[in-house]
């Protein structure tokens, strides 16, 4: 067997699908530490036991390491933003969120799925980690659904579901992707505007598939990412699902090209809520915080439910 490359491993690693926690701890001086970690497993009932994975690299090891007492918050949907933050911010970060303490005077996030307070039982070095194996002093669950981590991106799975039950079987459905690469997004020109490249479903109701296969048609290579928008256009009986996409190559055609994302504002699009959509686009894009819109063609609801690096 040949060297491993690192980072294929983190990628491989990262196709499993996993629940979003946020371990945090108080020392002595009380001083608070917390981080992100999807790196966290149930261990025993009996003893009640759980894990957790500090890496070496968190500028707090050392306080996780030799920390007597800690917590888990496992968190809800909609708390990305509880996750970057414990990810990489750098400053106050329980002055950005609310939370609560434990027994034991350690942070509880405000809002969790779950909470464990732990008594720590065993430090276990484990290479660039170390395994925190934690016996359970105290927990509740508020029965809220867990945020979900796979493959670098945050998902929803009752979002995805609301999505996908939303989808209709019949002739009238349309499923795109808004592919960008290098701050443009690619665009097919019709006689009645700009719209992204989509594909008819023709009654199937495997959608994210048929897209795949449509892209794959077009000799386009992309990274296929969340579901962006799922509308009812009520005046045409049609029903359009789209797709967030990264290029992975360049593509040209004689109807599609690149549009830098700052021009879309001044774009004519094929239809008011084309229009609408890609304008939301534009702003998110700003940001990279991307949300799910589900509606009709004039009025819905936004989900956020991804943000992208």
């Amino acid at each position: 067997m040949g060297q491993i490359d690192p980072r294929a491993l983190r990628t491989a690693f990262g196709s499993f699908l996993s629940g979003v926690t946020v371990v945090t701890t108080r020392n002595e001086d009380d001083q608070l530490f917390g981080f992100t970690a999807n790196s966290f497993s149930s261990v025993s009932l009996d003893p009640p036991l759980l894990l957790v994975c500090p890496g070496r690299f968190l500028s707090s090891f050392e306080m996780f390491e030799a920390c007597k007492h800690f917590a888990v918050s496992v968190l809800a949907e909609g708390q990305e933003e509880v996750s970057n933050t414990f990810a990489g911010y750098k400053g106050d970060r329980f002055g950005k969120i609310a939370w609560k303490e434990d027994q034991q005077g350690v942070p509880l996030i405000d809002g969790a799925a779950a909470h464990f307070s732990c008594k720590t039982s065993q430090v276990i070095p484990a290479g660039d980690h170390i395994i925190l194996l934690g016996e359970v002093l105290d927990f509740d669950c508020s029965g809220a659904v867990g945020l979900g981590y796979a493959a670098g991106k945050y998902f929803s799975l009752d979002l995805e579901r609301e999505a996908a039950a939303a989808l209709p079987s019949d002739d009238c459905s349309i499923v795109g992707a808004i592919i960008e690469r290098g701050g443009q997004i690619l665009l097919e020109e019709t006689p009645d505007g700009l719209r992204p490249l989509q594909f008819d479903l023709s009654g199937r109701n495997r959608v994210r598939d048929a897209l795949s296969e449509g892209l794959a048609g077009s000799g386009l290579t992309v990274e296929l990412q969340q579901a962006y928008s799922v509308f009812d256009d009520r005046k045409n009986r049609t029903r359009y699902t789209y797709y967030l996409a990264r290029a992975c190559d360049d593509y040209a055609s004689g109807n599609a090209s690149y549009h830098a994302v700052e021009s879309l504002n001044q774009k004519q699009f094929v239809s008011d809520a084309h229009t609408t959509m890609i304008k939301r686009y534009a702003l998110e894009y700003e940001t990279r915080n991307f949300a799910l819109y589900i509606g009709d063609e004039s009025d819905g609801d936004t989900h956020a439910i991804d943000r992208r690096d």
